[in-house]
């Protein structure tokens, strides 16, 4: 846990959010700044500050998957699938470093790399 780290103050229930999912791992809940119709985040309680530190720990990678697996297959995000973004580093406007997945969904979304 990292003091300063506002999703391990979600993990520890310091500060409430939409939670949708939650596991001895793993917690979901809603975005606050949606960019599709339906955005959640995934994270790990244990704090790794982006995907390349979190790839040093395969199980708590897996165990990340997992939950997203679980999560989607009980429950419909609309249309014909959904995908899953990870951002890492400032360039890429990752905001809180605390690594985490969003999971974009409930319409059709853009494709990446197109100008």
């Amino acid at each position: 846990m990292s003091q300063n780290c506002l999703f391990c103050k979600i993990v520890s229930g310091e500060f409430k959010t939409q939670t949708i999912f939650e596991n001895e791992n793993v917690v979901g809940f809603v975005d606050i700044h949606p960019q599709a119709k339906i955005h959640l985040l995934f994270i790990h309680k244990k704090h790794t500050a982006n995907i390349n530190e979190m790839s040093q720990d395969p199980e708590a990678l897996a165990q990340l998957f997992q939950g997203i697996t679980e999560y989607t297959n009980g429950h419909s995000l609309g249309f014909s699938g959904f995908r899953v973004v990870t951002n890492l580093g400032p360039d890429a406007c990752q905001s809180v470093f605390h690594t985490h997945f969003h999971v974009l969904g409930g319409e059709p979304l853009g494709h990446f790399g197109r100008r």
